[in-house]
């Protein structure tokens, strides 16, 4: 009995879960999108917190490598974070072709991606859905974590995350959301221009960029272009996302 009791309470609170991240919620008021997006914007710019929250931004770098390795058929070893904001994601495979290429360029763009689906989900009004999905993003990553600060670091974001589901109220959620795609979005631009820094004072040799240009013809340059490119559009296109639904 008291395991059908127990079994009872995990599919009550999955219940809970599933009906809370599936049902859509109003748009906070333009105000409280602004707040948010303000926030975000000190968060990057701001450098003592941008040290710290710099490690989401990791997070989401290297989960990039680690999904794009294994969708282009690589075999992923495990992920590294470090104190330093740093990371590594290995994986084994043929060390140049396609695979290796994809699995290089999804890291500095996945943050700016990420948010992109953020906005798309914020934009459909499921909020809170959004918050739960990058729990169970976290969980994924989890058991690819390969060392005790990546360990801690992704056990702190998710459980940031599962105190704010289940126990903020709805518009306390929706600021949430929004602060955390906001930053994502915004926060996706600021490691691509350190990385040019880096490689402009030649301290880059081994940056993805670089990887790149010795696995194509175009030059690491090329890259961090590109890597701009896609992450400032995915913030633009993500803020007009947010800011549809309360126009």
């Amino acid at each position: 009995m008291a395991r059908v009791s127990f079994f009872e309470n995990v599919g009550d609170v999955v219940s809970q879960i599933w009906d809370a991240a599936t049902t859509p919620v109003d748009a906070p008021a333009p105000s409280v999108v602004l707040v948010c997006a303000a926030v975000a914007a000190a968060v990057v710019l701001v450098r003592p917190t941008w040290h710290v929250a710099r490690h989401l931004i990791t997070i989401a770098h290297e989960g990039g490598h680690a999904v794009a390795a294994l969708l282009s058929g690589r075999q992923l070893s495990g992920i590294r974070l470090h104190s330093d904001t740093s990371g590594l994601t290995v994986s084994k495979g043929r060390p140049r072709g396609l695979g290796m290429i994809v699995t290089a360029f999804m890291g500095y763009v996945a943050p700016g991606l990420v948010g992109l689906g953020a906005a798309a989900l914020l934009h459909a009004g499921y909020a809170v859905g959004l918050l739960w999905l990058l729990v169970l993003l976290l969980a994924l990553l989890l058991l690819q974590i390969r060392n005790w600060f990546g360990l801690w670091s992704v056990l702190v974001s998710g459980t940031a995350l599962v105190l704010v589901s289940w126990f903020l109220d709805g518009p306390a959620q929706s600021a949430v959301a929004y602060a955390v795609t906001w930053f994502l979005l915004l926060g996706a631009v600021r490691p691509v221009l350190e990385l040019q820094a880096q490689r402009r004072r030649g301290r880059g040799s081994r940056s993805d960029a670089d990887v790149l240009a010795r696995l194509t013809p175009l030059p690491g340059i090329v890259w961090v272009g590109i890597f701009l490119v896609v992450t400032v559009g995915a913030a633009v296109l993500g803020g007009s996302w947010i800011w549809a639904p309360v126009d």
